[in-house]
């Protein structure tokens, strides 16, 4: 089903070029691994599953993007996108399925969820661009 457009919708300026976004990528990579590392040392366990595992996902999706930061090109930055709209919208749930919901640790996953999809929304998508990022590369 396809909701129309009206002329009330606000669209957002795509600033965030796929080159920005796979630094961002691996820099959000990076922050859930602390965050993992962070949790484990507070005996936090099923938070820092939650996170390694969020990190893990991160970079491989990473990894298998045709944008300039790709390792190995296996689907395209739009399908990326489609991906990380998917993650931002169920992030705040980990904390439940991972059991640990009412802890400082789910805050990060909640947050997590409002940062994600603001970079969604910002975030040119065109794959095109991104091929030509990575071929300029």
């Amino acid at each position: 089903m396809t909701l129309a457009k009206s002329e009330n919708d606000v669209v957002l300026p795509k600033v965030i070029s796929p080159k920005v976004h796979g630094i961002i990528d691996y820099c959000h990579a990076a922050f859930f691994f602390t965050v993992g590392v962070l949790c484990a040392r507070s005996h936090n366990k099923a938070a820092a599953r939650a996170a390694f595992s969020t990190s893990g996902f991160i970079l491989v999706q990473s990894l298998l993007t045709d944008y300039r930061f790709g390792a190995k090109p296996v689907f395209s930055f739009e399908t990326h996108g489609k991906m990380d709209t998917v993650f931002a919208s169920s992030s705040w749930m980990l904390p439940l399925i991972f059991g640990f919901k009412d802890t400082a640790a789910a805050r990060i996953f909640e947050g997590n969820s409002l940062a994600e999809a603001s970079v969604v929304a910002i975030t040119d998508w065109n794959s095109q661009r991104a091929r030509q990022e990575r071929e300029a590369a």
